[in-house]
């Protein structure tokens, strides 16, 4: 199994994954050239991808999902909440060939499963995803809300995951943000800290590594959001940070 990065953050995520003859893609919040750019550098072709799974309606995850699905014929996979919410909000232009399903629900891609995940983030029907393909398994945990009970349980059967690690509190506090949003971001529907990511972490008995993702432009950096999990978790697993304005290299499971 590989996956690759391709943005992460709050101007745009998408996440590409290979495995056993499959290549999924997660969310498409950057432009169709970007991501087709970026997967070409790779050796990929965006119009080899099998299906495109949205996680939930906020425009830094769908924005370009109508794009990737007329341009290059992706099929979309989507909670019927999530269609709905960005169909009010003309998010998503004509569509053609969306497929439902429920968060909490496996998908099935011949030999590669995908479990869906409800999160209680503030978005209309919000899911995490977990891909298991040859007894491996990878983790696309973001946007998260908090840290609700069942992620023990997931974070302890991966062999590798991208998990949010969002904002550092003190540079939050005294950051640039309003009041009400400094609220919502560190409140139970908004996004993990630093810590509260590396913590998350140490019941990861079998992780090879971990890639911190959706880092905050304004209240993190990837150095010290790299510092808090060494100092929580040492020198256990192999980190990585997805970057705001680039892809990753090929991460491998």
């Amino acid at each position: 199994m590989l996956a690759i990065s391709l943005q992460s953050g709050s101007n745009g995520n998408c996440i590409y994954v290979e495995t056993n003859g499959v290549r999924l893609l997660f969310d498409a919040g950057i432009c169709g050239s970007r991501a087709a750019s970026r997967l070409e550098a790779h050796g990929r072709d965006i119009r080899n991808v099998d299906a495109l799974i949205i996680s939930h309606d906020h425009a830094d995850h769908i924005s370009c999902a109508g794009v990737y699905q007329r341009k290059f014929g992706l099929p979309i996979y989507i909670t019927p909440m999530t269609l709905q919410k960005a169909a009010r909000e003309d998010k998503l232009g004509k569509l053609s060939n969306v497929n439902h399903f429920l968060a909490g629900e496996k998908l099935q891609f011949g030999k590669v499963s995908v479990q869906t995940i409800p999160t209680p983030h503030d978005a209309a029907d919000g899911a995490a995803f977990v891909i298991s393909s040859g007894g491996k398994k990878l983790g696309i945990l973001t946007d998260l809300g908090h840290v609700f009970r069942e992620l023990f349980d997931v974070i302890s059967s991966l062999d590798a995951v991208f998990i949010e690690s969002n904002y550092d509190p003190e540079m939050l506090a005294g950051g640039p943000y309003p009041a009400f949003l400094k609220k919502r971001i560190r409140g139970p529907q908004g996004h993990l800290s630093n810590r509260e990511s590396a913590e998350l972490l140490q019941s990861g008995v079998k992780l090879k590594w971990a890639c911190l993702a959706h880092l905050s432009e304004s209240n993190n950096n990837p150095r010290v959001a790299l510092k808090t999990h060494l100092e929580i978790a040492g020198n256990r697993l192999t980190f990585y940070t997805a970057g705001r304005h680039m892809s990753s290299g090929i991460l491998t499971v």
